[in-house]
């Protein structure tokens, strides 16, 4: 073969790997868009599993911002009509109808997760057990509903010797719920539902359906999209979708084309076994989700896959920043942002 046909060849793969690249991480088309009137996501901030004073990203690291937006997550709160300066625990912990009304307070549209009970009840909770959130390491599947509204979320600690205080009891080893809820304050696992009724379309909402395996689809998974599904049907507000199970997304691609969608995902690392996350992170599945909007880890943004999908109509969403140094290195790539763990200056939002 002379060399111009090898050249040729080479040419010809790389355009032909090139071209099937950009199918398989294009966002939704322009005239699918239209033909469904999916309106986009609302251009405001987006406070991660609500406006919170316990939980995800309050950590040392962050410790000069979060001061500040602690004490605005708990005043919103009680502004709110949840707790009051006498309590000495938590008065908004993450994921908490609290942390969603002291959102709401505040103006901030809510990031939250949607997961299933063991008797089928749609909930508001992040991690897939409890140990993170009440000290309780049994999962979110494994309790049904009525249990989880006698777990504290992120209890004040017991009195030393004080058995009454004890949220948990642990006959035999083994964890068990109290008979009767604790006395005093506190916040739990709410009903999806209840969320929905506290929110009452007041700021916009990005709702995350949870799996434990990205990578596989069963009943349990199909019934969280339904019922998920059936409330927001109903629920007069704003909101969109998004998870990091493609399946979840293509499942509203394919049962609800008029909401707006959106695939997250995170940059693949380096010598990562699970090739599906691999090319999850690559945005190799939005083939079949064809999403809206890419929500992706803030330091990612900058990343081909994601220069190359905002490129094709996407709308880039960032995960989670957590300072003004943070924004200050995101926003440039980002289109929307959910935040927590400081105040974003409301003046930097984009018009």
């Amino acid at each position: 073969m002379s060399g111009n046909k090898q050249l040729t060849h080479l040419l010809v793969g790389a355009a032909a790997a090139a071209g099937a690249a950009a199918w398989a991480i294009a966002p939704r088309s322009f005239n699918d868009k239209r033909n469904n009137f999916v309106p986009v996501v609302p251009h405001v901030w987006y406070a991660h599993r609500g406006l919170h004073d316990a939980g995800s990203g309050l950590t040392e690291q962050y410790a000069a911002e979060s001061g500040e937006y602690v004490a605005l997550a708990r005043r919103m709160a009680m502004q709110a009509g949840y707790g009051s300066p006498a309590v000495e625990g938590p008065i908004a912990p993450e994921n908490s109808l609290a942390s969603f009304a002291a959102a709401c307070e505040a103006g901030y549209g809510i990031e939250l997760d949607l997961q299933l009970t063991r008797d089928g009840q749609v909930v508001v909770v992040h991690d897939g057990d409890l140990l993170r959130v009440a000290g309780d390491p049994r999962r979110i599947e494994d309790l049904t509903y009525d249990e989880l509204t006698r777990i504290p979320l992120f209890p004040a600690p017991a009195a030393p010797g004080d058995a009454a205080a004890e949220r948990i009891d642990f006959a035999g080893g083994q964890p068990s719920t109290p008979q009767t809820a604790p006395d005093g304050y506190y916040q739990h696992v709410p009903l999806f539902a209840d969320v929905l009724r506290v929110v009452n379309g007041r700021v916009p909402l990005i709702v995350e359906y949870k799996f434990d395996d990205n990578s596989l689809w069963g009943e349990r998974d199909e019934a969280l999209m339904q019922r998920g599904d059936e409330l927001l049907r109903r629920y007069d507000g704003q909101y969109v979708i998004e998870s990091f199970n493609p399946a979840a997304v293509q499942w509203y691609r394919k049962h609800r084309p008029e909401v707006c969608r959106g695939q997250l995902a995170e940059p693949p690392q380096p010598g990562q076994s699970d090739w599906k996350g691999w090319f999850a992170g690559l945005l190799g599945f939005d083939w079949m989700s064809r999403p809206d909007f890419v929500a992706y880890d803030w330091q990612g943004g900058d990343l081909p896959q994601m220069r190359a999908t905002r490129a094709m109509g996407a709308t880039a969403v960032s995960w989670t920043v957590r300072s003004r140094a943070e924004l200050e290195i995101s926003d440039r790539w980002f289109d929307r942002h959910i935040f927590e763990a400081f105040v974003p200056d409301r003046a930097s939002d984009k018009a």
